[in-house]
This record gives C-alpha cells, sequence and structure tokens, in this order.
C-alpha cells in the first residue's frame, strides 16, 4: 500500500556549508536531513517526513497533500508594474500572440 509521504517530492543536494547531502521535502519545508551519501540522505529525509506524517495523524492535524497528487487549474494571477505590462503587450501583439500565449511560452523556457 501507498503511504501519503512516498507520493512527497523529495530533493537531495550537496551541501557545502555541512559538507554533507542534505536532503529536504517541499511539502515539509522546516524538514531537512544530512548525510555523507545521496541515498542515506534521501532515505533519511524520507523516514522523517514518516515520523511527522504519523505525529500529524495520531494528533488529528490536517496531512500536507503530496504536490504530486494536487490538482492545478493552470489559471494563477501575477501583478506586474504596468511599465512591463505594456512592454510585454507590445511584444506579444508584435509576434501576434496573446498576452497570455507570449506570458506562458516565457515561464515554460528554462
Amino acid at each position: 500500500m501507498v503511504q501519503v509521504n512516498d507520493c512527497y517530492t523529495y530533493r537531495v543536494s550537496w551541501s557545502d556549508e555541512d559538507g554533507e547531502y542534505v536532503g529536504l521535502c517541499a511539502e515539509f519545508p522546516s524538514l531537512s536531513w544530512l548525510a555523507e551519501t545521496q541515498e542515506a540522505a534521501f532515505q533519511g529525509i524520507r523516514d522523517v517526513a514518516a515520523e511527522v506524517v504519523a505525529d500529524m495523524q495520531a494528533n488529528g492535524e490536517p496531512i500536507p497533500e503530496p504536490l504530486a497528487t494536487k490538482r492545478y487549474s493552470g489559471n494563477f494571477t501575477v501583478r506586474v508594474p504596468p511599465e512591463v505590462h505594456r512592454s510585454l503587450a507590445i511584444q506579444a501583439a508584435e509576434a501576434d500572440v496573446s498576452l497570455n500565449r507570449l506570458i506562458s511560452a516565457r515561464l515554460a523556457t528554462p
């Protein structure tokens, strides 16, 4: 059976400051796990997340929904200065595309 913590978003990266790998969980930004190997950092952060989830369940607290299973509408609002809005509108007109298409393409480009 898949546990909720199996669906969370984990990342392991090197920490120069600590001289070890650090495991992180996007759904629990305050959690981390340091280890000498990437594998140990990954397993450590998964274990710590599982412990936190079990504790939250035992205390009747709401469990964060995994980003992987969350549904997104595809809509969000971004506030920009009027000058930026004007510039983007001009660029979209010159490219003969909608402002939405221009910005969507820019956001999708790494």
